[in-house]
């Protein structure tokens, strides 16, 4: 075979086996995802149980990219410690080590079953089974990759220009954990990486040493993508988890490698078999470092701190706290993030609501001015949704996706409207008014102020229908709009009434009245505009309604 061709055919091998890697991945997260990150937030409340998770995240996910990636956007956003934070990395790149020994033993037989399988769940309607195909098609490529990576490695001798490639490769351990790296940051995949040296090692086109150093950079290069990818925005306490772990796996692969010459030959002598030898090589090193970092988490962390203090506020409510890149993998997992940052956002209209509220009973201009202004930081918050629901790949979604997709526009969209006329047409009415007199009349203030306690209900109800999908929780808040269009009614009526007697102040009074309760009508329009897509969706809604609610 000339080396053109077998260089051909080695590329390929190593194609496949990344692409199989990337089908596991996708299909878990598309199944798993949302569950998945939910596994990550509830654990990082202790650090054994956030070791625990990134081990088991990672196992599932064959990537310790991508759990890194979910755990750095938790952690930026200010909603993790930092410490357990680390934790989960120590345990990611632990179960890195678990998908490498899995593939280690020579299962390549299950291969065919695994491909039929997987096909057949594949081509079944049903999204949870073609996710798991998918991840099933994926391992059959894994193995099916590995055994013609053994394969061409079995004739490398007949090409005497791939032995002078590998043999270069062998010749310096500090070049292999550069290629090691490189690989591994252009792959996104570490395991691939490593099974990749341990096909070489196997077929002794490498020795143990080369083999150990390029494992050693594909674990450097594992912690260069959450890095690169994983980091928004210019705040350095942003990068403190990714630039902790990067930092534990250059410490961990000075030692390594300043120490390779004793510890292949230990290795060596403790697996004579060679492939083997690599496999456990890796899991050793992550090992390791995870047993002399782990109870010394307080003080790193406190030095990460120290070295990348923070700039931007994490409170800032305008910041997405759940919008994180490796949740677009997953059109489930994406959709997920988005809900709960549309929950933050109404939260915010609510927080709205008390304010106009509070100023409103104490006539407090500063409160009302203070509260009119968060309505820029609900459009900041919805425009960052809204992009980031732009961004996500439609290829592979379904229907149910596309679906929930065109709710969560809505219910975002309705969110950043309600907020928009709470501040102009109720706290700029109100505030426009105090600069002529002392206070709003005391029977219309106590009636504004029970009308935003329902509006604030509405909200509150839009949520849950947000969560539900429950039809009959929809037709509860369209309700409402028979409610307030009745209010609106008798308050055009009193003005009509007030302006019959021509006398200035009932008049006066008559029209701040109606002006409140209509802005108020508006603003209850736009939050109960979310039950919409869901009745649309049953067939119950009126056609003008569609026509208003379209796109």
């Amino acid at each position: 075979m000339t080396f053109p061709l077998t260089l051909l055919n080695l590329a390929g091998a190593v194609a496949l086996l990344l692409w199989g890697s990337h089908m596991v991945q996708s299909g878990v997260q598309r199944a798993f995802g949302p569950r998945l990150r939910d596994v990550l937030s509830s654990a990082l409340r202790n650090r054994f149980r956030a070791f625990a998770a990134g081990l088991g995240v990672t196992t599932l996910l064959q990537s310790s990219t991508a759990t890194g990636l979910m755990t750095s956007g938790l952690c930026a956003a200010g909603a993790v410690e930092l410490e357990a934070a680390l934790a989960v990395m120590l345990g990611a790149n632990v179960g890195t080590t678990v998908v490498a020994q899995a593939f280690s033993f020579d299962i390549a037989a299950v291969s065919p079953a695994l491909l039929l399988i997987g096909v057949m769940l594949f081509r079944r309607d049903g999204g949870r089974n073609r996710d798991a195909g998918r991840a099933l098609i994926g391992l059959g490529l894994m193995f099916l990759a590995l055994g013609q990576l053994l394969d061409i490695m079995t004739h490398y001798e007949d090409s005497p220009n791939l032995r002078l490639l590998f043999g270069a490769i062998g010749a310096e351990p500090a070049v292999d954990v550069l290629l090691g790296a490189a690989l591994t940051w252009a792959s996104h995949s570490s395991v691939a990486t490593v099974l990749f040296t341990m096909s070489l090692a196997a077929r002794s086109v490498v020795p143990p040493d080369a083999a150990f150093a390029l494992v050693i950079g594909a674990n450097i290069g594992a912690a260069i993508n959450p890095l690169v990818e994983g980091v928004r925005g210019d705040d350095p306490a942003a990068r403190r988890l990714p630039v902790g772990n990067l930092l534990t796996r250059l410490v961990g692969g000075t030692l390594a490698l300043a120490l390779l010459a004793p510890l292949g030959r230990f290795m060596v002598t403790l697996q004579p078999d060679i492939a083997r030898v690599v496999v456990d090589f890796h899991t050793l090193f992550n090992l390791a470092i995870a047993l002399v970092v782990f109870p010394l988490l307080t003080p790193f962390a406190a030095l990460l701190r120290r070295l990348l203090p923070q700039k931007s506020d994490p409170a800032d409510p305008a910041l997405p706290l759940y919008l994180d890149a490796p949740s677009r993998e997953s059109p489930a997992l994406a959709l997920s993030a988005a809900a709960r940052e549309a929950l933050r956002l109404a939260d915010l209209v609510t927080e709205m609501i008390a304010g106009a509220q509070a100023g409103l009973r104490d006539s407090d201009r500063r409160q009302l001015a203070d509260t009119r202004r968060r309505a820029a930081t609900v459009a900041r918050l919805a425009a960052a949704i809204r992009a980031y629901l732009a961004s996500l790949d439609s290829e592979d979604s379904r229907d149910e996706d596309e679906e929930r997709l065109r709710i969560l526009l809505t219910f975002v969209a309705q969110m950043e409207q309600a907020s928009a006329g709470l501040s102009k047409n109720l706290i700029g009415a109100v505030t426009k008014h105090l600069k002529k007199t002392v206070a709003v009349p005391e029977p219309l203030r106590g009636e504004i102020l029970a009308m935003l306690d329902r509006t604030a209900a509405n909200v509150r109800a839009a949520c849950a229908l947000l969560m539900s999908d429950d039809v009959r929780a929809a037709h509860l808040l369209l309700d409402e709009k028979t409610l307030f269009r009745d209010l609106e009614a008798q308050a055009t009526q009193a003005h009509f009434n007030a302006l019959a007697a021509r006398t200035d102040d009932p008049a006066e009074a008559s029209a701040l009245r109606l002006e409140l309760v209509r802005g108020l009508k508006q603003v209850n329009g736009h939050i109960i505009a979310a039950a919409y897509p869901i009745l649309d969706r049953r067939g119950e809604l009126l056609a003008t309604r569609r026509a208003a609610n379209a796109p």
